[in-house]
């Protein structure tokens, strides 16, 4: 299976060769629960996204990605903000792409589904908020997801 590789800060990096737009989506139940997703290609967890398609509007790919990674429909309500550190480049094992960090991240709140997992996502499930930071993931998410959780306004980075 491929891989992927996120390198932060890191001066063995391979050098970014790409730079495609994302998003990230912060999905909550009327009970506060964030959904969190365990990717199939690394084993971390993460919030689901993915890249935005030509033709696709922001909204539009948060809320395909979410549908397609977790079964879970979902309706945007807000912003959390950018992520673009050209610091954070992720290896790509399958092709030998490597992407400098370019993602948006919203809030989103469930309209109907139950979590499934799917080819990109090994678990899906709803956490307590308090307890998602016992999970495994990758330093820029767990950034994302304390910007979101501290409720500090919108990142730009």
């Amino acid at each position: 299976m491929a891989g992927r590789i996120d390198f932060y800060d890191d001066p063995h990096a391979p050098a970014a060769n790409s730079l495609v737009p994302s998003v990230n989506v912060m999905v909550t139940n009327t009970s506060g629960d964030v959904l969190l997703i365990r990717r199939s290609d690394n084993g971390n967890w993460a919030l689901p996204g993915g890249a935005i398609d030509l033709g696709e509007s922001i909204p539009a790919a948060a809320i395909r990605e979410t549908l397609e990674e977790t079964g879970v429909s979902c309706e945007i309500t807000g912003f959390v903000g950018t992520y673009s550190d050209p610091k954070h480049v992720i290896l790509y094992t399958s092709n030998g792409e490597v992407r400098q960090e370019f993602s948006i991240v919203l809030t989103a709140r469930v309209v109907s589904g139950e979590p499934t997992p799917s080819q990109e996502s090994r678990e899906v499930r709803w956490v307590p908020r308090g307890e998602v930071t016992q999970y495994r993931m990758d330093r820029s998410m767990r950034l994302r997801i304390a910007h979101y959780l501290d409720g500090h306004g919108p990142h730009i980075g």
